[in-house]
């Protein structure tokens, strides 16, 4: 595993890398991995809310002070693609609690790229994003988090049991709960996930 990681290390960008590749794509009507015009869309759509989040995005004062005190060096490489919805509500976020904390190195690599890693972590068998791997100084997986948080799990798990899929309806609801939620929800998962690993 150690080798996987520092071999998808090696290839991963910093955030702002990930941005300028986003922009890129929206530029020329692209997205990522395969292409399609539903993709080239959610890639449209998910950089407009990364760049609304990017400037409004806050994290409550209580977490703060836990990033900032977090004295164990982390890297945290999260595992993505500008095309998913899920992870434009959280990559702005990320970012945000990386530049807090001088022990969090934020990393990012496309799923696509790297289904080796991927399928270390899938999600009830499905390669779902965005996955957040924990890493202490020698690579090691501390944790992993992803793709959602549990709030808007069983959002998805409850809309599930009662329509038997997932559908563009539960889609919009969960745009709308995003949009509500304000990342407190993901912020207060990672907060424990990192404040069980010190």
């Amino acid at each position: 595993m150690n080798k996987l990681i520092e071999n998808s290390l090696s290839k991963a960008m910093d955030y702002n890398q990930y941005n300028l590749l986003f922009k890129q794509l929206v530029e020329s009507e692209r997205s990522t991995g395969e292409q399609s015009p539903e993709k080239v869309n959610y890639t449209k759509l998910n950089f407009s809310r990364t760049k609304r989040l990017d400037k409004t995005a806050k994290i409550a004062e209580e977490q703060i002070v836990n990033f900032k005190n977090n004295p164990v060096k982390q890297t945290w490489l999260v595992i993505t693609e500008p095309w998913c919805g899920d992870a434009a509500h959280t990559l702005p976020y990320l970012n945000k609690i990386a530049q807090l904390s001088e022990n969090i190195d934020l990393k990012i690599v496309l799923r696509d790229d790297n289904p080796l890693l991927m399928d270390e972590f899938l999600t009830n068998g499905s390669r779902s994003i965005p996955i957040v791997i924990i890493l202490d100084e020698t690579n090691n997986v501390l944790q992993s988090w992803g793709p959602r948080s549990k709030a808007a799990t069983k959002l998805l798990t409850d809309y599930k049991a009662e329509h038997g899929q997932i559908d563009a309806v539960f889609k919009e609801r969960l745009q709308l709960w995003y949009n509500k939620d304000k990342g407190v929800s993901f912020v207060n998962d990672i907060s424990e996930a990192i404040l069980t690993k010190k």
